[in-house]
């Protein structure tokens, strides 16, 4: 065998790209008003002009009815605890960080449900039907996302 010249250096191995964010919304224009409303410290809700139910999660036509004539409500920002669970495992970026946390479905004061996180209470402090306040999540550079406390 000949040798035709110098080795060639192995190339660099590439730079992993960041791991994806599973806690985080990807906004576009029909949901842009909530995440700016919650960069604010508001939650929003959509309500139905036909039927006259309040739903959330944020969408362009009515649940209940399927009526498009929906607007956009502030929330009171209250609620009550419906039920919840204590996470002690997840293996989903960035949510192994946090555990254990407080997974939750509370009843809002206007009516809808919503998935949450209970935030600054001890696990042993949880009720069912226990008052709490939305409070807001927000990493710099980040959309602001509802959270729930005492």
């Amino acid at each position: 065998m000949t040798n035709t010249g110098p080795a060639t250096p192995a190339a660099a191995p590439a730079e992993a790209p960041p791991a994806p964010r599973y806690d985080l919304p990807e906004p576009d224009a029909s949901t842009r008003p909530y995440w700016d409303a919650a960069a604010e410290g508001h939650l929003l809700l959509r309500r139905c002009r036909d039927c006259g139910r309040a739903h959330h999660y944020p969408r362009e036509f009515c649940p209940d009815c399927w009526s498009e004539d929906v607007d956009w409500e502030r929330a009171s920002g209250r609620a009550t605890l419906y039920t919840w669970s204590v996470v002690h495992r997840n293996d989903l970026p960035p949510f192994g960080g946090r555990v254990p946390y407080v997974a939750a479905v509370v009843d809002l004061e206007e009516g809808p449900r919503m998935m949450t996180e209970i935030v600054e209470c001890e696990e042993s402090a949880l009720a069912i039907g226990m008052e709490l306040r939305v409070t807001f999540r927000q990493e710099e550079g980040r959309e602001a996302v509802a959270v729930f406390r005492p």
